[in-house]
């Protein structure tokens, strides 16, 4: 393989970094062409560094990559957009850094994925101009289970297939999905909680519907609450993980 053939050159997105050494920095990319990379920018914490300030976490940037066996050698870095409208408070930083974590829960070395990287950008680019992080982010949240193969069934029930009726249901992480009242008493032992109508209307507006079409929505704040708890618990059973990023939010809040 020549030098020309193992640098590569594509835009991406920073979802996590950390020191290594005394100057260099390894780096965990989304990228638009390689998908998620690690990769090792040396000297990029010496003070002469040419590239340190186009590294940061959630910035979106032009590499040149040197391609690796085990870790790929990033040689330069160019920001495209370092989103600073969420880089201006606590609550920003901790949107974007939640947002990236998601990416980086689910995804894996070398896996491509144009479709998810343009749903991430286009997520920060909308929380980066000021619009709802609420609605922003659960339209992300939704959209990006249903990309990668883990999107929760709203329209039938998981158990018995048929189609789900206006009135109180019950959602299951562990069946992947609602479960209608009829069939609550038949799976004993999963993990179901209730779910109210109202709730299940706005979580199917939020996955069939485009960010345009949803961005000028009116959420009841009680609604809101619901709906954050649902596609939270939806999260952490599909992942088999918690995020750290939902507790620095709550403390912002709180």
């Amino acid at each position: 393989m020549s030098a020309r053939e193992r640098s590569v050159r594509t835009e991406g997105i920073i979802l996590r970094r950390r020191d290594f050494g005394e100057s260099d920095r390894i780096l965990v990319l989304f990228t638009r062409k390689l998908g998620r990379i690690s990769g090792i920018a040396k000297g990029s914490r010496k003070p002469s560094s040419k590239i340190a300030g186009h590294l940061e976490l959630f910035m979106r940037s032009s590499f040149l990559i040197s391609r690796g066996r085990n870790l790929h050698l990033i040689t330069q870095a160019e920001v495209l957009d370092s989103f600073e409208g969420l880089r201006k408070d606590l609550q920003g930083i901790g949107q974007g850094s939640y947002i990236v974590e998601l990416v980086d829960a689910v995804t894996f070395e070398e896996g491509s994925n144009l479709n998810l990287y343009e749903l991430l950008l286009t997520t920060l680019e909308a929380l980066d101009s000021g619009d709802d992080p609420m609605i922003i982010t659960h339209f992300f949240e939704l959209h990006l289970l249903g990309l990668v193969g883990f999107q929760p069934e709203f329209f039938i029930c998981v158990e018995c297939g048929k189609k789900i009726t206006e009135q109180d249901q019950y959602i299951s992480g562990e069946l992947g999905g609602v479960v209608c009242p009829s069939c609550r008493t038949a799976v004993p032992g999963a993990d179901i909680r209730p779910i109210s109508v109202r709730m299940l209307k706005y979580l199917r507006h939020f996955q069939r519907s485009s960010l345009q079409e949803l961005i000028t929505l009116s959420i009841p704040l009680d609604v809101r609450k619901g709906i954050e708890e649902v596609i939270r618990y939806y999260l952490t059973h599909t992942l088999e993980r918690h995020l750290n990023s939902p507790e620095f939010l709550n403390s912002i809040k709180e």
